[in-house]
Order: C-alpha cells, then sequence, then structure tokens
C-alpha cells in the first residue's frame, strides 16, 4: 500500500479504469482523476486547505493499480455535508484533539459515489485492510503520518454494501450513520417507463403539485427571458465566468467565503467539460442567474446556483425544473439535487437515504458516539415516515 499526497500520484488512465470497474457503467464525474485533479490543482483542495490529500493505491506484483481509495488528513469539518461539529465539541470539552482525521469522501461535492474501488475481491480486501491498518496506526501515534488523528469517516457510499463491508470486514468497528437528501428518479409510478416528456413527468403528480410547478414556470419565465443550457464546448468563458460571480454571490449572501476557485471550474471545462451543464437565464439579453450541473449517461448531479437579480421562482426553474427537463431528453434515470431541502418534495424529488461510516479510536467516545447514532437513526426513521406522507406523486415512487 503507498499513499499519495496528490491524485497525480496515479495515472488518470489506471484510476479511471479502476472507477469504471468498480461496478461503474460510465465515468463518475467527481470521481475522475480529473476532477480529484482540479480540486488540488486549482487550490480548492490541499493542505492549506485544510483538505491535505493522502490517497490510497495498492498495486500487484507487477506494479498494476488493483484498488485505490480516495482520502484526505482534514484539520476541519467543512465542506462535508456529514456534519459532526457536535463531535469535535465534545472532544474540545474534554481536552482532546478531535482533528486532525481520516476522511474519505469527495471534497465540496456531497454525491453518491464508490469510495472502495478495485477491480476484484481480493484487491478490496488488500484496500480493507491497509486502510484499516492506517487508521489503526495514525491514531495510535504520530510517527506514522506525522499527526494523530482520531477518527476515520467515509461519506456518500455507493450503496449500504460500502458500509457493511467497513462495518463488518474491516477490522475495525465502523458505525453507520444515515442522512436524508432528495432525488429525482425517471421512471413513471404506473408504467415504471422512463417519462416521455416534461409534461408527460407532470402529469405523474397530484393535481395541485402539477398546478404550482405550471404556475411558478410562469413566473420564471417573464418577458423578455430566455433560457439555455450549455454542455462541453458550447460553453463559453463569459457564461462560466458569469456563473462564478453567481457562485460567489451565493456565499456572499450567506456570510460565507466559497470553497472553490475559479481555476477549477476552468480546469474542469478544460478537461472533462463534456460531463459539465451550465444553465444561464438572461433578461432581454443580459445574465441574471446560472446552475452547474455534472452529469453521465445515469445520473445528473446539481451542485452550484446563483443570480445577479432576483426573479420569482427562477432558483426552482434552474435548479429542478430545468434539470428534471434535461434528464428526460438525454434518458438520464437519476437526478441527485443536492443537500438539504425538504421543499424540493413538492418539484418531485423525494427523500433517499444516503451512508456513511464512521471510525472512533477513543473507546469512551466510541460508546458515545454510538449512542449518539441509534438515537439519531431512530429520529431519521421518523423524519421519514413523516415526509413520505408529503410526496408530489399520485403514486409514492418506490426509490432504492
Amino acid at each position: 500500500m503507498q499513499l499519495c499526497q496528490s491524485i497525480g500520484g496515479i495515472a488518470q488512465d489506471d484510476w479511471n479504469s479502476l472507477l469504471l470497474a468498480s461496478g461503474q457503467n460510465t465515468l463518475h464525474p467527481a470521481l475522475r482523476h480529473e476532477y480529484l485533479h482540479a480540486l488540488e490543482t486549482s487550490g480548492s483542495a490541499t493542505e492549506d486547505t485544510g483538505w491535505a490529500p493522502l490517497h490510497i493505491r495498492i498495486d500487484d506484483e507487477h506494479g498494476k493499480l488493483v484498488a485505490a481509495m480516495p482520502l484526505y488528513l482534514k484539520s476541519h469539518s467543512y465542506g462535508e455535508y456529514v456534519f459532526d461539529w457536535s463531535w469535535a465539541q465534545a472532544y474540545e470539552r474534554h481536552g482532546m484533539p478531535y482533528y486532525p482525521k481520516l476522511l474519505s469522501a469527495v471534497p465540496f461535492t456531497p454525491v453518491l459515489g464508490p469510495k472502495l474501488l478495485y477491480a476484484e475481491p481480493n484487491a478490496g480486501k488488500a484496500l480493507l485492510e491497509g486502510f484499516s491498518q492506517l487508521a489503526r496506526k495514525a491514531s495510535e501515534s504520530s510517527q506514522f503520518l506525522g499527526v494523530q488523528v482520531s477518527t476515520a469517516h467515509c461519506l456518500f457510499l455507493t450503496r449500504r454494501d460500502e458500509a457493511d463491508l467497513l462495518g463488518v470486514h474491516s477490522g475495525l468497528n465502523f458505525m453507520p450513520r444515515h442522512v436524508v437528501q432528495f432525488h429525482w428518479e425517471n421512471r413513471h409510478p404506473e408504467t415504471t417507463r422512463t417519462f416521455e416528456s416534461f409534461e408527460h413527468w407532470l402529469e405523474s403528480l397530484q393535481q395541485k403539485k402539477r398546478k404550482n410547478i405550471r404556475a411558478e414556470r410562469r413566473k420564471a419565465h417573464l418577458d423578455g427571458i430566455q433560457i439555455n443550457r450549455y454542455c462541453g464546448n458550447d460553453i463559453a468563458a463569459e457564461d462560466l465566468a458569469y456563473f462564478y460571480r453567481c457562485y460567489v454571490q451565493t456565499y456572499a449572501e450567506h456570510h460565507s467565503t466559497p470553497y472553490l476557485t475559479l481555476a477549477f471550474f476552468e480546469n474542469l471545462l478544460q478537461n472533462m467539460g463534456e460531463q459539465v451543464m451550465l444553465v444561464i437565464a438572461r433578461l432581454d439579453g443580459k445574465p441574471v442567474a446560472s446552475s452547474f450541473f455534472l452529469f453521465n449517461e445515469d445520473r445528473l448531479y446539481g451542485r452550484y446556483w446563483g443570480a445577479s437579480q432576483r426573479i420569482d421562482c427562477m432558483h426552482f426553474e434552474l435548479c429542478y425544473y430545468q434539470a428534471i427537463e434535461f434528464a428526460i431528453e438525454r434518458g438520464i434515470h437519476w437526478f441527485e439535487g443536492g443537500a438539504q431541502g425538504e421543499h424540493k418534495m413538492a418539484r418531485g424529488l423525494n427523500p433517499v437515504t444516503m451512508h456513511s461510516a464512521h471510525w472512533v479510536a477513543n473507546p469512551d467516545f466510541e460508546q458515545a458516539i454510538s449512542r449518539f447514532l441509534d438515537r439519531e437513526r431512530n429520529g431519521l426513521r421518523a423524519y421519514e415516515g413523516e415526509l413520505s406522507e408529503h410526496t408530489a406523486y399520485k403514486k409514492q415512487v418506490a426509490l432504492e
């Protein structure tokens, strides 16, 4: 096992081939080598920003990459979307450091995706063993990594299988944790076929929800408004620059600092633009709002939005309705609407449970956090039950 302090320590083709071999029919845009490399080279995810890369690679006897894992040494909990601030505060109250910690995730990108990349079971076993040894050794002494870690976390695992592998076969007691996101599925609740058009999808909704969505679209499409979707080479530099100004403004409105640099988005366009979609709304020819998406043949991922002029319902139009329309046109089966947001249910997205796994080195804190997670899961089940009563569909759409 080797630790790479840059994704550049692994060849692009080798990483992407392994990603495809890990149960992906098509390249996951946020787990592509190009995406992780853009995060690092743009200065967005580096040691200076609290995301020190520490990716795991395992080679066979011929030097061929057979397993890998995106991994970071974190000095804070920003940009993760599975919140453990209360855990850090508990450590602090007891005079113990919570940071640094080990984290397997895609920085600033709370989307489903495999974190255990391997082509065959023996390589997967070696990866689990290597990760477990790393976490244990780094928690026992600072000699191994130069720092001593408190915990290890794997977020937004593709399937519950990954969480089970970590909890049962890693050799460490990884505890499961669940959060809820809101996703859209391109499957008619009665015929189970994909939707033929946006109007066809609307017909599957309750009358009141359908009426509200049509009203919101009319408000967004006021006189003089033109909305365009651009992908890949069709995205102009000035449109990307405008989107970035909106992105920065959105963070400023929430009294926060943006995580990503313009260089990151420029890098994505240059190296994997075929998996990027940008939506621009213009009023009388002048851009007024924008949204940014990633996609592949199977899934569309909603990421960022911003506006330079407030127009009623434009957020819903650019973040949800344009996305659903695009997915139907392209035959994309799933749209991940991003973190949080119960308001998404009224717009046709349904709750989906997201899985993560957490290991705590200190036995006393492990027991306390385990009890916390038990209570949290009970509360989440009740919350999901309540949400299920508010689906926008005529009949509940069965989600995986």
